[in-house]
């Protein structure tokens, strides 16, 4: 399944924030977990994210530092900071609203 631009943008700032909750992250692993959680559905690449990553950072929701991985090699980890409890509670209401406003109306769908 092809996601539209628009609905990318739309709900992959609340869905880095929540993975981000489960605890400190990097990019790679991000986009593995995703695609993981969504069954491969969804497959964000590396131009998708880090500016969606770098765009959280300047708001203050998320804060970043470089470590090393196990092999050795320079990775930039991402955690919250507590500026995202209340991002994360927003974004929760605003779906829990666009989902029960939709779900009636894809029900009275027709085929």
């Amino acid at each position: 399944m092809q996601f539209s631009k628009d609905m990318v943008a739309a709900f992959a700032r609340p869905a880095i924030l929540c993975l981000l909750r489960q605890g400190e992250s990097y990019g790679y692993e991000i986009i593995q977990k995703v695609k993981e959680l969504s069954n491969g559905e969804i497959q964000w690449t590396d131009g998708m994210l880090y500016p969606i990553l770098h765009r959280l950072e300047e708001e203050e929701l998320i804060q970043s530092r470089w470590g090393e991985s196990e092999t050795g090699r320079k990775r930039k980890y991402y955690s919250l900071t507590k500026h995202s409890t209340p991002a994360i509670d927003q974004y929760r209401m605003q779906w829990t609203t666009l989902n029960e406003f939709l779900a009636p109306l894809w029900a009275t769908q027709k085929p």
